[in-house]
């Protein structure tokens, strides 16, 4: 299956089923949370390799790992959770303005609400994961756009805000605020986006000091080309 396919409605429940079994660690994320998770990462101020990302699905300190059946069924878990990331980064390249969180939807006196909080704990994740890359757009013009995923994610707020988000009608305005500033957040950052960062491989072995100079010379490394022009 292409990596740029989008989950099926089996397969987005299957993963979920697969996050919520007993053979996931108990930290492991729910499907909301790893959503809100992987859109932090995808519209973000760095781009962030899944070989980091991937293993905090898990678990905060990202060494725990699923007890898969075989490496079949680990092959599978790995491209379903990629092509659920991509879609959500085609989508903010196509559409960000039809983007839609994966919120929980349920009912409060009759009335369909939605609640946000566990994607925004996965929002606020993907955020720690380059905590000062963020400050920029806290201090932008745009900063209030971001208050909405703070009351709902952060690990603590202010006493004299919790009437905002224990309130279901209160914290569904919150999740309806968060939808529509989204496409506004990742346009803030597509001109400030960093490439992440890289490691230069050294193809060729490492010469020793006093191993034979590779130029031929038959002279000591140290002697030939490896000496200090003053030597």
């Amino acid at each position: 299956m292409q990596l740029d396919q989008p989950l099926s409605e089996k397969e987005l429940d299957d993963l979920d089923q697969f996050l919520l079994g007993e053979r996931t660690p108990e930290d492991a994320m729910t499907l909301d949370h790893l959503h809100g998770y992987m859109t932090a990462i995808a519209i973000g101020p760095e781009t962030i390799m899944p070989s980091e990302w991937i293993p905090r699905i898990w678990g905060d300190d990202g060494k725990q790992a699923p007890k898969y059946k075989n490496e079949k069924e680990a092959d599978r878990i790995f491209n379903l959770i990629m092509r659920f990331y991509n879609e959500v980064t085609i989508t903010f390249e196509v559409a960000p303005k039809e983007f839609e969180p994966l919120f929980v939807e349920y009912e409060e006196d009759g009335k369909p609400l939605m609640n946000a909080e566990a994607w925004c704990w996965g929002f606020w994740e993907g955020m720690e994961l380059r905590p000062g890359s963020w400050d920029e757009i806290w201090d932008s013009e745009i900063g209030d756009l971001m208050r909405p995923i703070y009351l709902l994610g952060a690990d603590e707020i202010e006493e004299e805000e919790l009437p905002e988000v224990e309130d279901p009608l209160k914290a569904h305005k919150l999740a309806l605020e968060i939808e529509a500033n989204l496409p506004a957040i990742h346009k803030f950052w597509i001109p400030r986006r960093k490439a992440p960062v890289t490691t230069v491989k050294r193809e060729d072995p490492k010469v020793g000091r006093n191993d034979d100079c590779p130029c031929g010379s038959g002279k000591k490394y140290k002697k030939c080309c490896g000496a200090t022009p003053d030597a």
